[in-house]
């Protein structure tokens, strides 16, 4: 894609407009690496996408050495209305709860109520002895009984989220869904494969267990509230529901139409999906990821130590297992604790730095936190299927990284 000056300066023109409404004080590029060319460049890009009708509307924000340099909302929150998008629009974040709830289990591991190598089974004693089931249909006994580390790895054994969908794990509580569980065998030796299924959920069961509180309530004290997140949660106040934007799909000739169903949760949900329930802004989400950033502060509350942090991005994967999200193994990736992490960026071609760590959701939601760069990216759409590789969306991921590393100009490796 080419940019005229002319675009260029029109695009680029987004980071130095700041509405009434947002907090954050958007800085030049130049004061934090960036070419400001390049920065206009990467606005540009998602502005085109949505002119062609590819996307809706987009949010994102990039920012490095703890300055924003970038926080752009083009296109509208309902593609058949008039609503503009803005900075403040909120999303459904889907698989981006994940690190959220991963956060909160570390804050109870730091307290000591658990252990990496915890069985499972002391915590969810439901689980005890399940079995695992064969490629011949046989029951076998785990070699090893899964861990906890397992468990926040997506190693623990259990299938990916199609396997159980007649079992409708969210159809009650999180009791609901592990008393279904323990029915059910698993789908690997614990260890053995990364399957992206249930396992954050179940986190989240684990945290309301060790707490005492459920899981919305735990998060509201321990990470919304010390980090000023003041538009996250499992549901949206009814004052807020203009905010939310509409979920999009593509009709036949591939041009981005709203969805069918309009409905926003505004009341607590029985259903606490710790591995995808969350709404929240980019202006949240970026709170949350600078605050990891920072070795687990911001602005003076302390959410995890700066040792918990690494080892959340450290990668648990046993040899010869590999994160296969939509196909094949992802090659240069591990994984930690809920969070993809680059560790050998020569093999996988990605041009974030060694040890980024990342997550998405499943409307196309996205984020990567650099720490080698200092560098965070938050990006937002509303799609069905909007993180599935040739579904329709645009690939923004791969060219808002390509994008933004292009526009940094003291990069490292």
């Amino acid at each position: 894609m080419t940019f005229s000056r002319r675009g260029l300066l029109a695009a680029g023109a987004a980071f130095a407009a700041s509405p009434a409404f947002a907090k954050i004080t958007v800085q030049p590029p130049p004061s934090a690496g960036f070419s400001a060319a390049g920065v206009a460049a990467l606005n540009a890009h998602m502005r085109g996408l949505v002119d062609q009708q590819k996307l809706a509307g987009v949010v994102t924000l990039l920012a490095r050495k703890g300055k924003v340099v970038n926080f752009d909302a083009y296109g509208k929150k309902n593609a058949g209305a008039a609503d503009p998008m803005t900075r403040d629009a909120i999303f459904r974040i889907a698989s981006m709860t994940k690190p959220v709830t991963g956060v909160a289990m570390m804050q109870l591991y730091e307290k000591g109520l658990w252990k990496l190598d915890d069985p499972v089974a002391k915590h969810i004693p439901e689980f005890a002895g399940l079995k695992v089931k064969t490629a011949d249909g046989a029951l076998v006994d785990q070699v090893r009984p899964m861990t906890m580390a397992q468990l926040m790895s997506h190693t623990a054994g259990f299938g990916v989220s199609a396997v159980y969908e007649k079992d409708n794990l969210r159809e009650t509580d999180l009791q609901g869904m592990v008393d279904k569980l323990a029915r059910l065998p698993l789908a690997s030796q614990p260890g053995t494969d990364w399957a992206y299924g249930p396992v954050v959920d179940l986190q989240g069961y684990v945290v309301q267990k060790l707490s005492g509180l459920d899981l919305a309530e735990y998060m509201q004290r321990h990470i919304f509230d010390p980090l000023k997140m003041v538009d996250t949660q499992f549901w949206v106040p009814a004052a807020k529901a203009s905010r939310v934007v509409q979920v999009h799909t593509y009709d036949a000739a591939g041009k981005i139409v709203p969805t069918g169903d309009p409905s926003v949760r505004t009341e607590k949900p029985r259903f606490l999906a710790g591995g995808g329930g969350l709404f929240s802004t980019a202006e949240d989400y970026f709170r949350f990821c600078q605050a990891l950033l920072n070795g687990g502060q911001l602005d003076g509350a302390r959410i995890l130590k700066p040792e918990t942090v690494k080892l959340m991005r450290a990668d648990v994967l046993q040899s010869g297992v590999g994160v296969d999200l939509y196909g094949p193994v992802q090659k240069g990736v591990g994984f930690g604790m809920d969070f993809a992490v680059h560790r050998r960026p020569a093999e996988s071609g990605l041009p974030q730095g060694l040890d980024t760590y990342w997550w998405g959701g499943a409307f196309g939601t996205w984020f990567w936190i650099d720490p080698t760069n200092d560098v965070i990216f938050v990006g937002m759409i509303q799609n069905l299927r909007g993180s599935v590789p040739g579904a329709g969306t645009p690939d923004v991921r791969g060219e808002s990284a390509r994008l933004v590393y292009a526009a940094l100009q003291e990069r490292r490796a």
